[in-house]
């Protein structure tokens, strides 16, 4: 009898050690999940890309600061890529990692996004500047129009020869946006202005960008947008070495994605000047920081497309303004009330700035 009592009992210890150890692994779990914890793999760029790779980076740092979150595992990180061939695979490397958002950073990350999303389908993911069609990744896309048709605002009231220029680096649907935009910005207020297009084939190649620039500058164009990435430090280029030769001439370059108004910055004849204009922003940072507070408290937006225009401060004019004339400034300062209202709609294809274009006349 003594026997079975000691059994049932050493049944009993045994059994509630088992149910504590249990409560314990999952209290433990429970705990990991509320460290939250995010990443995100860069594009061939870089985090010192002085674009949306570092803007991206800028939004994770700041997001983990507010959160009292360390870098590296368990807190924010990132990993860079140096090919291609490494998306993939740092993809999975956050995962392993076990983040509890991942972003891809850049449109040329969508296939590998799309991959490891659906081989990882408990997993969270985010990606900029493009669209997967997953119910577990988020799209983060931005109204680059808007902010070009502000710094067409600036371009158009600005020149003086009435010729200005748009440099791409791909002729693609997001490289549209941001000409169409542009040049409809420029003929809203300066309907006499003509813009001329061209397109490098590439985003890397800043031998082309001044290449394409001086033939611009020639012909008489003083001002030249570029959205080119990497092929638009050509522009600059070409821009800072006119300005050296004569440095009375007003010859103008508008930047891109972050404020490049330190690009600009050239000596001549004694002085110092900067042939920066202004630059159109995209606050990538602010899509980055958004997402994962969202994701934070419970509100992923899996399976949807989030577009950040001027009414959430996604994309604008930089804060460097220094060439940039009040009355010029004002002017930008009403048509984006106008956007913001709904009473201009800003065109994001050249058919839809052909449309924006009749309705001037």
């Amino acid at each position: 009898m003594k026997k079975r009592r000691f059994g049932l009992a050493l049944s009993l210890v045994l059994a509630a050690g088992t149910l504590l150890s249990a409560c314990a692994n999952n209290g433990d779990k429970a705990g990991d999940k509320k460290g939250f914890s995010v990443a995100m793999v860069t594009d061939v760029g870089g985090i010192d890309d002085k674009s949306f790779n570092q803007s991206a980076w800028e939004g994770l740092q700041k997001f983990g600061e507010d959160n009292g979150l360390k870098k590296g595992r368990g807190g924010y990180d990132y990993l860079q890529s140096q090919s291609d061939s490494d998306y993939a695979t740092n993809l999975n490397k956050l995962v392993r990692s076990d983040y509890d958002l991942i972003y891809g950073i850049g449109y040329l990350m969508a296939d590998a996004v799309g991959q490891i999303a659906e081989q990882k389908p408990k997993g969270k993911f985010a990606i900029v500047d493009s669209v997967v069609n997953k119910p577990n990744v988020a799209s983060i896309t931005f109204k680059e129009n808007e902010g070009s048709f502000l710094v067409g605002v600036v371009a158009g009231l600005t020149t003086k020869t009435n010729k200005i220029g748009f440099i791409g680096g791909m002729e693609i649907p997001l490289i549209e946006k941001f000409e169409s935009g542009f040049r409809a910005g420029v003929k809203a207020v300066n309907p006499k202005a003509k813009v001329e297009v061209q397109y490098a084939g590439a985003f890397d190649q800043a031998d082309k960008g001044k290449a394409i620039a001086s033939s611009m500058y020639a012909s008489g164009v003083d001002i030249i947008y570029h959205a080119a990435g990497a092929t638009g430090n050509g522009v600059f280029s070409e821009a800072k070495d006119l300005k050296t030769k004569d440095p009375n001439r007003e010859i103008w370059v508008i930047g891109v994605d972050k404020d490049q108004a330190p690009e600009g910055v050239v000596k001549a004849g004694g002085k110092t000047y900067n042939v920066t204009l202004t630059s159109m922003v995209k606050r990538v940072d602010v899509a980055v920081y958004d997402v994962a507070k969202k994701t934070k408290e419970g509100n992923f937006p899996g399976g949807k497309t989030i577009e950040y225009g001027l009414p959430e401060n996604g994309v604008g004019i930089a804060p460097t303004q220094d060439n940039i004339k009040p009355e010029v400034l004002k002017a930008v300062d009403e048509w984006k009330q106008k956007i913001i209202k709904g009473e201009v709609k800003v065109p994001k294809t050249r058919e839809e700035y052909k449309q924006f274009e009749a309705t001037l006349k």
